[in-house]
């Protein structure tokens, strides 16, 4: 589904991405690894189009994407469930939502059942504005949000960060089932690291900017996996 090949990024005279080389296939989760500070949620920007990339090139369900803006990205089949969810604190939950209509045509307008099964909490509070929610119920609003957009591929930046565990394993169910319908590719950046394991599919291992180690799960030992994300 996703396809990159020496994908630059800079921010100003820094470059931070140092010609990545990446595939994430439809129905698996590819999990992009690493400390801190090494350029994983760089990536994700530059993927998603938040920030545009410097070089290299881009592949979406084998069209070649040029630097466009996130925007268009978005239409074109990208989700992006940004780090810090980025709900619009005084629109209502619903109203949240209904931003995604931007990338659906009229006919679409409106939100399927499949959202309140996943994510109860949202029916109860839908008039409730996003800033009133806990962190946990923001991060459920922010993934019901992308998911709106019919992604060809959703991307996830630390959706376990700052979350209580029974929202996080609530998250991991709905990330299985969304891999499991097969229609998706989904990247998922997680410093959690046995959250992260149990729904890889395949690893890319980040260091200084640069793709150090990749593979399926079970081709790159867990023990080094988990002394990569060690600080």
């Amino acid at each position: 589904m996703l396809k990159i090949e020496g994908l630059t990024l800079h921010y100003g005279q820094s470059q931070i991405l140092q010609g990545i080389d990446m595939e994430a296939a439809t129905g698996k989760v590819t999990v992009i690894t690493g400390t801190n500070g090494v350029g994983k949620t760089s990536l994700l920007k530059a993927i998603s189009g938040t920030h545009p990339r410097s070089g290299g090139q881009m592949w979406l369900d084998g069209e070649e994407i040029g630097r466009v803006p996130s925007h268009v990205l978005a239409h074109k089949g990208i989700g992006y469930v940004p780090q810090g969810r980025m709900i619009f604190p005084l629109l209502t939950v619903k109203e949240n939502m209904e931003t995604a209509y931007a990338c659906l045509p009229k006919s679409e307008h409106f939100i399927p059942d499949e959202i309140y099964e996943l994510f109860p909490i949202l029916k109860d509070f839908i008039g409730r504005r996003g800033g009133d929610l806990s962190g946990g119920q923001q991060q459920q609003l922010a993934i019901a949000r992308a998911m709106l957009t019919k992604p060809k591929l959703l991307l996830l930046d630390e959706p376990t960060e700052g979350i209580q565990p029974n929202i996080i394993q609530q998250i991991g169910r709905v990330i299985e089932y969304l891999r499991d319908k097969g229609d998706m590719a989904i990247i998922l950046v997680e410093q959690y690291f046995e959250f992260a394991y149990g729904l890889a599919d395949h690893f890319y291992v980040m260091k200084r900017g640069a793709v150090t180690a990749s593979g399926a799960k079970g081709e790159i030992a867990k023990e080094r996996l988990m002394a990569e994300v060690s600080v």
